[in-house]
């Protein structure tokens, strides 16, 4: 039993799609989706400060491939590590909410890298706010890794959730994988 929800999300975080998890291992599609409702992770920063986070946007779907969703995160190259993240759309709403989440107590940063988008500049003006790509190299070559790893991020795909609540399951899962060394 504990074995199968293990294959069940390593597959999941390897680029497996749901009804391809349930054909490999012999279960339900419903079974997927319920291992991956029931897990429960809690991504905490590793440090309390950052000398440089790398902040991007990311698009994907929900429902169907007309409702576009956007992940804003941040990114610490050095440790590979995904600091804070939000989804919603692409406005300056949603790049509030991520600079609220962000500026969670405990977490000091020397840098905020971003590209050249008009919401990023007015949300984080008055920090050490600093645009271009060569300070966001590390986040794209992260995007690159995402799209690769998550079904649900692969950008020409068929595979995408039906349901908020396990789209962010889905990436939140993920994410922990990544900042824990398992992808």
């Amino acid at each position: 039993h504990s074995n199968t929800i293990t294959l069940i999300m390593r597959m999941l975080v390897r680029g497996c799609g749901i009804r391809a998890i349930s054909d490999i291992l012999g279960i339900s599609p419903g079974k997927v989706l319920k291992t991956l409702e029931r897990q429960q992770v809690a991504l905490q920063p590793k440090h309390s400060f950052y000398d440089k986070l790398e902040v991007d946007e990311f698009r994907t779907y929900v429902g169907k491939k007309s409702h576009k969703l956007r992940l804003i995160y941040s990114y610490h190259g050095e440790s590979g590590e995904i600091v804070a993240w939000v989804f919603g759309k692409r406005n300056e709403k949603t790049v509030r909410a991520f600079w609220c989440k962000i500026k969670t107590p405990g977490i000091k940063w020397g840098g905020l890298w971003t590209d050249n988008w008009k919401s990023f500049k007015r949300v984080f003006s008055g920090t050490n706010h600093l645009i271009g790509k060569t300070g966001t190299k590390g986040i794209e070559e992260n995007n690159c890794r995402i799209r690769h790893r998550i079904r649900r991020a692969f950008r020409r795909t068929c595979c995408f959730s039906k349901k908020m609540e396990n789209h962010i399951k889905a990436f939140e899962f993920a994410f922990y994988y990544i900042n824990y060394g398992h992808i």
